[in-house]
């Protein structure tokens, strides 16, 4: 059984739509292809579940999907806070520039501690001007916050990490095992995941974004965040259609409560970085001993070999570490890093890591061993720098109101429309039971 490991040809689905982001990558072009690997993956497990006698066509409209990679929901009557802390973004330092990431408050408080200065941000560009970038990343990082120096491409093709990412395939599938589904009764082919029981420990954004996906497709998705956890900004656009439950997987009968959780999932998506299930209690052999039969997906930020393994970084970061932010600066014609016109690295690894479980389930279904899925935002950004251009149509800027469905979602904030569908399987378009809602809101259980 062949598992996924790259991107669709372009003619294996129908294409829609018109519209494209205007960047130095190809960003529309993996847009429609990453959405489409979801397509195809599903379409090949509806054929292999004996849900329908063929595989349905896929369709992917263009513009809806370059749009989604971007915010799909839209506040009616009410905003939505602020996607930066004040600190976050990009500086010059004596020689270049760094982007400091400061959304979560123990990266900010390392990024102060290592700067020595006031939190605000006047104080913070004069402290970085005195710093070189390298050296400023790397106290950062040896710190616990998170930060990354501009580069160019020849600079991070050269890098022991970049060699090392660039040697990596872009999906990385290890330790294959026997894995037994259990029966869905409820699954068809409008909703081929129903029922399927999908365990998300993920945060801001290509986890979250591939865990959505699969709700979209009739998956239960429970995700687990700490007692008091909040993505500000975020949570809203990548919590539709899941249940959100709070844990402390420090505390002896929250541990139990996960423990059995996870023995009844039928799929584990996780992007904690590396080490950290294990500093828990749970890593590769004692999660494979509680739950012998979930499928297992799981991502970083910098890849799984070379010196920055266990790095922590989030895709902002990693475009100006692997000179996606750099090449974006000279195509604009610009003195300042220029980053993607949209989080392209989290939201492609997202749609890839749905497709990686679907591929992974086809091979259960077909009685073939499962191995599990590792990707990274960083083997992404190296296969958006290979992709030549082809999609047309005017340029996008924004959403229009005819973008969005006329169906008004509830969310946990208040009311307000998503984005329409962006893929369709056969007749039937991605769509979501449950709205967006509130981290914590949620029991830590499956729906009966």
């Amino acid at each position: 059984m062949t598992l996924l490991a790259a991107l669709p040809a372009t003619g294996a689905y129908r294409l829609t739509g018109t519209g494209r982001w205007r960047s130095a990558f190809a960003v529309t072009e993996l847009a429609n292809a990453s959405i489409a690997a979801v397509g195809l993956e599903l379409a090949r497990l509806i054929e292999a579940l004996n849900l329908a006698p063929l595989a349905p066509e896929v369709t992917v409209d263009q513009r809806l999907a370059s749009l989604w990679f971007s915010y799909s929901f839209h506040p009616d009557g009410w905003e939505l806070p602020s996607l930066w802390d004040a600190l976050a973004g990009v500086y010059e330092t004596q020689d270049g520039w760094i982007r400091l990431h400061t959304n979560l408050p123990h990266h900010r408080r390392a990024a102060l501690r290592v700067l020595g200065c006031a939190g605000e941000r006047s104080a913070v560009a004069a402290a970085v001007r005195h710093w070189l970038a390298d050296r400023l990343e790397s106290e950062i990082v040896a710190e616990g916050g998170v930060a990354a120096a501009m580069r160019s491409r020849e600079d991070w093709v050269a890098h022991p990490q970049g060699r090392a990412v660039a040697a990596e395939p872009l999906i990385r599938w290890t330790s294959p095992r026997a894995v037994r589904l259990r029966d869905r009764p409820h699954a068809t082919a409008a909703r081929p995941l129903a029922g399927l029981r999908v365990l998300d420990l993920t945060r801001v954004l290509a986890g979250p974004v591939s865990t959505r996906t699969l709700a979209g497709f009739g998956a239960d998705v429970l995700r687990i965040d700490p007692p008091g956890w909040d993505e500000p900004g975020v949570i809203t656009d990548i919590s539709l259609g899941k249940r959100m439950a709070a844990l402390d997987l420090t505390k002896g009968e929250d541990r139990l409560v996960f423990e059995t959780l996870l023995a009844d999932a039928d799929i584990l998506v996780h992007g904690y970085r590396p080490g950290a299930l294990d500093g828990l209690g749970y890593g590769a052999d004692s999660r494979r001993q509680i739950a012998p039969n979930a499928v297992e997906v799981t991502l970083d930020a910098y890849g799984w070999t070379g010196p920055w393994a266990a790095r922590r970084g989030f895709d902002s970061l990693v475009q100006m570490s692997a000179g996606i932010a750099d090449a974006g600066r000279a195509w604009a014609g610009s003195d300042k890093p220029a980053p993607l016109p949209v989080q392209a690295l989290d939201h492609a690894t997202g749609y890839l890591m749905a497709a990686a479980v679907l591929s992974a389930l086809i091979a259960a279904a077909g009685g073939a061993e499962v191995p599990s899925a590792h990707l990274s935002l960083a083997r992404t950004a190296e296969l958006l720098a290979g992709l030549p251009e082809s999609a047309e149509g005017p340029a996008l800027t924004t959403s229009a109101g005819s973008d969005y469905s006329e169906k008004i979602e509830n969310s946990g904030w208040g009311p307000g429309r998503r984005l329409a569908p962006p893929l369709w399987i056969g007749s039937k378009p991605i769509r979501w039971d449950l709205p967006a809602g509130c981290c914590g809101i949620n029991a830590a259980c499956w729906p009966e």
